[in-house]
């Protein structure tokens, strides 16, 4: 039996939801059950979310693609509660997915034991995910965000310790002000337009009289400023580095993608808010915040990874180097560019979650202060006498260290941009479109701004190159006596599957730009989607969803 794409896409919020509540059932000594639900979720996740990409691309209007809309309790649009799939709903599906498989596999050597519900949790993480970047609300949204914010507490503070204590309270409190934020921010745009459906609110917005008009923009701005502090746009990101190394690396792993959910709802909200008629004025206020926002965001970033001894705080300040350049490209509002900043999120997305996991392998057993103290000694010679030292011929690595080293140098490549991996693709996808504004091949003016953020992308690839080798040295080639990590195989598969994922890019660069350029251009014309989710017909008969 086919189950249709219209039916299929409540899947992505119903299976985990499920499957996480069923394992509240069992007790937490049924590790290896509840890691084998867990896995097969995610891997059905997966299955399901390539499945709704797939539909998605196909059909439709070539820039919109084929947008599906369900209707919860078979209600008209603007009253129902719906769920909306286009293809940048259907690509986040699919990377909160294939993030999720490794992050539970290398969960199941160390840390499905270190506290209660991890399980659970994880998949009632994945169910605010799907049902954020699925929701057709504002309204929903809020409420999807905070059933992925109140799993994420859980797993922020899963197997305690006082650092992970202190940088989980400080999540919780800022991410609960960011909840009050968008409440607030939701009320006031009701309040003016009597509707939280985007879609309607799109129609709405221009027919809001001039009186209210400030109330509406207010609204909007706090709605703003709690995406962005999900987004980490610096100043609002202090708190982002340090719970991002904090928290165990499975989860650390996941949280990638918790950065990009801010995003998203940024460019999808700013997007359709500009085409619903928004003052000139505001609207390029808007624009102008976003870019240079993130620009301060991609200086601050680089600026930390520069800075940064520990490796959990290098991988840290990397999403805020990731958030900073999807913002500022976001703020230059170009579809080409866009479109290379959608294949960069993937890239950084996948990137930083093989990193967080590597981290703890390479970091197993060794004290990093020890380590660094360590090698500053040796450079200034303290705490040694001169000794002579014989030439040897060589030096033998074990198989796990010439491993562990060959995906830092991958990291460390692809958080650098350096050609060929997506990193690289990526930029050069962004560089190109901001230098041609009208197209290959016709003349344009390139503004200031281009100008300006192409300087810091290479700029901050210049010092991601500089402190990954620095930290890879320390790592792999200054200490004395090389201590091989114990690694189990279920904790180096995961870091494998997530680079061998970097690379299929690196191969399929072509039909994914294609695929981005496509999504883009859906996003700057947003009237097919305002218009496919208005006209949505009542189910009737079999049709009907029960």
């Amino acid at each position: 039996m086919i189950v249709a794409p219209e039916h299929l896409v409540i899947a992505p919020v119903v299976l985990p939801m499920v499957a996480g509540a069923l394992l509240l059932f069992f007790d937490d000594r049924e590790r290896l059950l509840k890691a084998t639900v867990s896995i097969m979720t995610a891997v059905a996740l997966l299955a399901i979310s390539v499945t709704l990409l797939i539909a998605a691309h196909s059909g439709g209007e070539p820039g919109a693609g084929r947008i599906v809309v369900y209707l919860l309790g078979n209600w008209p649009p603007p009253f129902a509660i719906l769920l909306v799939l286009d293809r940048l709903s259907a690509m986040m599906l699919v990377l909160s997915s294939v993030l999720a498989i490794p992050a539970l596999i290398f969960s199941i050597g160390r840390w499905q034991k270190a506290g209660p519900h991890f399980h659970t949790l994880f998949l009632f993480l994945l169910m605010g995910l799907n049902g954020a970047f699925l929701t057709g609300d504002l309204f929903n949204l809020f409420v999807f965000f905070e059933v992925m914010l109140a799993a994420s507490y859980g797993l922020a503070l899963h197997g305690s310790g006082t650092q992970r204590v202190r940088a989980g309270m400080h999540y919780i409190a800022i991410n609960l002000a960011a909840s009050l934020l968008f409440l607030i921010g939701v009320s006031l745009i009701y309040g003016v337009t009597g509707t939280l459906n985007i879609a309607d609110l799109i129609l709405r917005i221009p027919g809001v009289p001039p009186e209210s008009r400030m109330m509406l923009e207010a609204g909007a701005a706090i709605l703003g400023v709690a995406f962005l502090i999900k987004a980490g746009m610096w100043p609002l990101s202090f708190w982002l580095p340090t719970m991002y190394t904090a928290a165990p690396a499975p989860v650390a792993a996941i949280f990638a993608i918790m950065s990009k959910v801010g995003v998203y709802v940024i460019l999808r909200l700013s997007l359709l808010f500009s085409a619903a008629g928004m003052p000139e004025g505001t609207s390029s206020f808007g624009w102008q915040l976003l870019f240079l926002g993130g620009m301060a965001t991609i200086a601050f970033g680089a600026i930390g990874v520069l800075a940064s001894q520990a490796l959990g705080r290098l991988a840290g300040y990397s999403v805020l180097v990731s958030s900073g350049t999807l913002l500022a490209a976001m703020g230059l509002s170009q579809t080409g560019v866009t479109a290379g900043a959608l294949f960069y999120l993937i890239s950084s997305t996948l990137t930083i979650s093989a990193f967080f996991l590597l981290i703890e392998l390479v970091e197993r057993g060794q004290d990093a202060f020890a380590n660094v103290l360590a090698v500053t000694q040796e450079a200034f010679g303290e705490g040694e006498e001169d000794e002579e030292v014989e030439p040897e011929v060589g030096v033998t690595i074990p198989a796990t260290l010439a491993i562990l080293g060959i995906s830092f140098g991958l990291c460390g490549i692809l958080l650098a941009g350096l050609p060929p991996l997506p990193g690289f693709l990526a930029k050069f996808a962004m560089l190109t479109a901001m230098f041609n504004p009208l197209g290959l091949g016709e003349a344009g003016e390139i503004g200031a701004a281009s100008w300006w953020l192409a300087t810091l992308l290479i700029l901050s690839g210049l010092s991601a190159l500089i402190a990954m080798s620095r930290a890879g040295i320390r790592a792999f080639w200054a200490p004395v006596d090389i201590v091989v990590p114990r690694v189990l195989l279920i904790e180096i598969v995961p870091v494998g599957m997530l680079l061998a994922a970097t690379l299929f890019l690196t191969v399929q660069a072509g039909p994914v730009m294609r695929f981005m350029e496509a999504t883009a251009e859906g996003l700057h014309q947003p009237w097919s989607y305002v218009e496919r989710v208005m006209e949505q017909p009542r189910a009737t008969g079999r049709e009907a969803p029960r």
